[in-house]
């Protein structure tokens, strides 16, 4: 059977259509963009999970990684949340650019970070 194709635009014109649910099936993949698209417009995925369809569950990338020298992970918590925070602030700044201060962003950032217990 042919697999039928989703991408963000799809899902935009879904929803400027009035169409709020779509079924993914096996024969249909949305593409990482699109499935994100839809959580924003509130567009309902009618699905068996909640993975987005076009990715693969691979449970082993989600596992730590030990190193050779000892059995300890090497994910460091510290690290994580700088990296999360570096990713929110230079998704902040591609959109807003230079129209927030800095440090208004961070605080925002922490404050958010906080509230849903990342931090």
């Amino acid at each position: 059977m042919a697999k039928k194709f989703y991408t963000e635009r799809d899902i935009e014109d879904m929803a400027a259509g009035g169409k709020y649910t779509l079924t993914v099936g096996e024969d249909v993949v949305l593409t990482e963009l699109a499935f994100e698209k839809a959580e924003r417009l509130g567009v309902k995925l009618i699905q068996p999970h909640q993975h987005p369809p076009s990715a693969p569950i691979r449970p082993y990338l989600s596992e730590p990684v030990k190193s050779a020298a000892n059995s300890a992970p090497i994910t460091d918590k510290a690290s994580d949340d700088e990296l999360l925070r570096q990713r929110i602030r230079s998704a902040v700044k591609a959109k807003l650019g230079d129209q927030i201060d800095d440090k208004l962003l961070d605080t925002i950032i922490t404050r958010v970070l906080n509230n849903v217990r990342m931090s």
